[in-house]
């Protein structure tokens, strides 16, 4: 999965492609409208208000992709809170040159470019005071693959067997992987099986030492570990990502898909509970959203002159972002706090 996301030039991630919209394999939900990142502007305004308006307010977005998500929040944070436009210094990462060169084209062609700071990880600044902000980032993670057989845990590999990937049962990797099963998912039935992102416990640490004081937002597929670890999972969540359709289908074309594997947000709280990070809040993007947009009925979905036609798209672009059976549901979203006593957070309204 590493290799086949990562790889410096064959991955997935790595190559300069449209990953997400209508030409894509998938969409994000900055790709469906502006309202998205406008919302998530009004919630990191607030977190700057609590954390005392610092200057400067570190706003670092986290796998940034095609550069909408940065486009949409600086240019209406610049046209709607001044003074919080004012304090922000925002970072976007993405670890592929190829897709940073295009991010940065995009944000030229909004005259953001001198708003951005890009960088390849968060290895390349210094501690921050602010926000961490990722959507649709760890679920892509590199994944390693449990199952049972014969009543004992056995790990899924992948060797080569002619011309053809296939799949082999072998002993489990190293004992962090038994030990995460063990704690998240130790009631694994015979032939079920379950995926281990070691990955997002490596990397939820990296954020905390970046952050002075502030917030973690985390939004993706996945659930809690009693919500994702259930009898009616047999098959775990690891899936294909291709022209908007998905598969089981991992070995066809490597390189050429998205692979993604819903996340378990228990094991972000526990592990960011262990390197300082407190947890301020867990719920659905339909719930965030709607508590940041209920104060001004959605105000923030309209754009100057709009007629009726435009505005009833913009409308059903909000619904499919919020619907209960879509994205509304399927995407939580996980908030983590450093150095701030008890924040009370709008989008935490209903959580």
């Amino acid at each position: 999965m590493a290799l086949c996301l990562y790889h410096p030039e064959f991955g997935y991630y790595m190559q300069a492609r449209e990953r997400t919209g209508v030409a894509g394999d998938y969409f994000t939900s900055a790709d469906l409208h502006p309202v998205f990142a406008r919302l998530m502007a009004r919630q990191a305004a607030e977190m700057w208000e609590i954390l005392g308006r610092p200057a400067p307010f570190a706003w670092v977005e986290m796998g940034a992709g095609r550069g909408l998500f940065a486009r949409d929040f600086l240019t209406w944070t610049t046209e709607n809170l001044p003074d919080f436009a004012a304090a922000l210094a925002y970072f976007a990462i993405e670890p592929g040159p190829a897709q940073r060169a295009r991010l940065l084209e995009r944000l030229n062609q909004a005259e953001l470019g001198k708003s951005v700071r890009l960088a390849e990880n968060i290895d390349e600044f210094e501690p921050v005071v602010g926000g961490f902000f990722s959507n649709e980032l760890v679920d892509a993670f590199p994944v390693s693959v449990v199952t049972r057989h014969g009543g004992r845990l056995k790990e899924i590999y992948v060797t080569a067997e002619g011309n053809n990937l296939i799949e082999k049962l072998g002993p489990l990797s190293n004992k962090a992987v038994a030990a995460y099963v063990a704690r998240y998912a130790k009631s694994l039935e015979e032939g079920h099986r379950v995926e281990v992102n070691l990955s997002a416990l490596r990397w939820i640490p990296s954020v905390a030492g970046k952050l002075a004081r502030g917030f973690v937002i985390t939004i993706d597929y996945g659930d809690l570990a009693e919500f994702l670890y259930t009898e009616d999972r047999p098959r775990g969540t690891l899936l294909v990502y291709r022209g908007h359709t998905t598969s089981e289908d991992f070995f066809s074309t490597p390189g050429e898909n998205d692979l993604t594997a819903h996340l378990n947000f228990t094991s972000l709280i526990d592990t960011g509970r262990e390197c300082g990070l407190e947890f301020t809040g867990f719920t659905t993007q339909e719930k965030f959203l709607m508590a940041l947009g209920e104060a001004n009925e959605f105000a923030d979905l309209y754009d100057a002159g709009q007629n009726e036609l435009q505005k009833l798209q913009a409308r059903l672009k909000l619904k499919r972002l919020i619907s209960p059976v879509g994205m509304g549901t399927v995407f939580k979203v996980l908030v983590q706090h450093k150095g701030v006593p008890a924040p009370r957070l709008t989008g935490l309204k209903y959580r």
